[in-house]
């Protein structure tokens, strides 16, 4: 992904459990050698990309504390944070995720429930 990409994708927040992710490059070849007819992965329920931008996560609803009125209250809102990371490869379920183009490109937006598996990579971090 280039600078400029990056720096165009830091104008998009992503709210809540969701995830931003780009779809990882098709290949029209399975992995015996057979050519698939175009079209034939944009037909599958599962697919497969990397996340780009992950949501804050579950919010934790605000303890109600007005009857000591003396006390400060934080407005700050708390998340259970999510699994998923920037840089993870997701496995996720076609049906539930919302395809956007931004810049020219294909995203996915993908609530975290919607994904079935991650693979992470803890090298790419270093």
């Amino acid at each position: 992904m280039e600078k400029s990409d990056k720096k165009n994708l830091n104008k998009l927040i992503v709210v809540g459990d969701r995830v931003l992710i780009k779809q990882k490059t098709l290949s029209n070849k399975t992995k015996s050698g057979l050519f698939l007819p175009p079209g034939y992965k944009e037909k599958e329920e599962i697919r497969t990309g990397y996340i780009i931008k992950c949501g804050p996560g579950y919010p934790i609803p605000f303890p109600s504390e007005e009857d000591e009125a003396w006390k400060k209250i934080d407005e700050k809102i708390k998340y259970v944070p999510l699994q998923a990371r920037e840089g993870d490869l997701a496995i996720f379920m076609q049906k539930h995720a919302i395809e956007i183009v931004y810049n020219n490109e294909r995203y996915f937006i993908v609530s975290q429930h919607s994904i079935l598996l991650l693979e992470r990579d803890e090298g790419l971090f270093e």
